[in-house]
């Protein structure tokens, strides 16, 4: 009985097999939409298998550490090192192309800078002398804005725990102020999108109420206006009714379930004017530091931006500007746009210190950069052209365990960091992952000073743009200053 059992049972499945090929040879051979599988049927089906798959075998067998995009695994694999405090150590020489156009060389000094000669890089006041309640930034590297529904509740509490170990801000991104950014007690800086999540009306408008609510918060250190984002400019956000939960609905002032989509601008903010007289607004409600967050694409918006302030005087320039440049991209964009619209970091950032140095107003306006600064080398090559601080996201989401699988806005990241399926969030344990955020920053801070004191600096905010040379296309390199010279003041401050 038993071997007369095996054998039906085999006959069945063998039966069963049969009739489900049958089935999809007959479903390929009659559909009319694909060619390949009307043609070929069931053998056209391993070509879209290896086309849905084909990203992911590339990146582990095929490509080498320095072919993968956006962020190729050598990078990725030095981002988890400095977050598992592992140290940045190699052997045998570096694989990275010294030849290749826009790689970067530091100037390396004669008699580097003695460890008893090193100074604590400094930290800067922002809004010191224009608001109520200006705050110190105490690290150069700080966490840039991911809203809470674009990543999970456990990846925000890692965020904010590790940023208050590290002695970092976060931003909260356009999607509102949630309990998660408060409860590891670090700096936050809360950011105002189109949509004004968080700060709106009932009818959407920016609600100065909510703004003192919001302001009340003591870790709330400052506001940022968002005027746009480097991976899509002139495109709101986006977050899937799926994600949209109703913790994320109540916190946004949104339906639940429904998509959330933000408007390619502030309806109320037409001109460099009506910006400055939302910057100050937001500034006398909250008593606290105003800045802007934008892309960049060309030299009119901060030409515009200068001489209104020349015009209506330096109190009214907002506090800091966030420069966001092209190769952004932690959330959902248009591939139109994340391809081709606003202009990379590297050639951003040098004209929106130029347009400061020229106006006289550098002091005043602190700089921010974001842009793929995901390594000391890039953070420092930021600080050398002019900027303040250098903000991540993709940096300190590799610190949480991102793997690059490209799947932030379905809602089935493997990590748990972009979605909201409990199963998933189950991965990122926050009481590890805060840990490796809090190396990651201060790994970044310690490799830049490090990089300052062998260029003979006594500590980072001593960068010029001499410090460092680009590569160029013909496999020369070019000091900083003569690619981007340092322009002569030209407006009165």
């Amino acid at each position: 009985m038993p071997g007369i059992f095996s054998v039906s049972l085999g006959v069945l499945l063998a039966l069963a097999f049969a009739v489900l090929v049958i089935y999809f040879y007959l479903k390929d051979i009659t559909q009319k939409k694909h060619s390949i599988l009307r043609n070929y049927p069931l053998v056209g089906r391993l070509r879209y298998f290896f086309e849905q798959l084909g990203e992911y075998f590339r990146q582990y067998f095929f490509l080498g550490d320095r072919d993968e995009r956006p962020f190729d695994r050598s990078t990725r694999t030095w981002v988890y090192r400095m977050a598992k405090n592992e140290g940045g150590v190699l052997g045998f020489g570096s694989t990275y192309n010294l030849h290749e156009a826009g790689a970067l060389i530091f100037v390396n000094a004669p008699f580097a800078v003695l460890e008893d000669d090193r100074l604590p890089t400094p930290p800067l006041p922002v809004g010191e002398g224009y608001c109520a309640k200006p705050f110190v930034a105490r690290s150069i590297v700080n966490v840039s804005g991911m809203s809470f529904g674009a990543i999970s509740k456990p990846a925000v509490q890692s965020l904010s725990r590790g940023a208050a170990k590290a002695g970092c801000w976060i931003d909260t991104g356009e999607g509102g102020l949630s309990p998660y950014h408060l409860e590891g007690g670090c700096d936050v800086i809360m950011q105002i999108g189109t949509a004004k999540y968080g700060v709106r009306d009932a009818d959407g408008r920016l609600s100065d109420s909510k703004l003192r609510e919001i302001a009340a918060h003591e870790s709330v250190r400052a506001f940022e206006i968002k005027l746009s984002q480097g991976a899509k400019p002139g495109k709101g956000g986006v977050l899937p009714g799926g994600k949209v939960t109703p913790e994320i609905a109540r916190i946004r002032g949104i339906p639940e379930g429904e998509d959330s989509l933000s408007p390619n601008r502030h309806p109320e903010i037409t001109s460099i004017d009506q910006l400055l007289d939302m910057v100050l607004r937001v500034r006398e409600v909250t008593g606290k530091p105003v800045g802007i967050k934008t892309a960049i694409g060309g030299w009119q918006f901060m030409n515009l931006l200068t001489e209104a302030v020349a015009r209506r005087g330096i109190a009214d320039a907002p506090d800091f500007i966030a420069v966001d440049g092209g190769e952004g991209g932690s959330g959902a964009a248009p591939q139109a746009l994340a391809d081709h619209m606003s202009l990379s970091i590297e050639e951003a950032l040098p004209r929106v210190v130029d347009a400061l140095i020229e106006a006289g107003i550098k002091e005043r306006v602190k700089v921010m950069a974001a842009g793929q600064l995901v390594t000391s080398a890039r953070a420092a090559w930021a600080l050398a052209c002019g900027a303040d601080f250098v903000n991540s996201a993709r940096g300190f989401m590799f610190a949480l365990g991102c793997i690059q699988a490209l799947r932030c806005h379905t809602n089935t990241c493997p990590t748990g960091i972009t979605t909201h399926n409990a199963r998933l969030q189950r991965g990122l344990v926050v009481e590890e992952k805060f840990e490796r955020v809090a190396n990651y920053c201060l790994n970044m801070n310690k490799e830049i000073d490090m990089i300052a004191h062998s260029c003979g600096l006594h500590h980072a905010r001593e960068f010029r743009r001499e410090h460092v040379r680009m590569v160029q296309a013909d496999g020369r390199s070019t000091a900083l200053n003569m690619l981007y010279p340092y322009p002569l003041q030209r407006l009165p401050a």
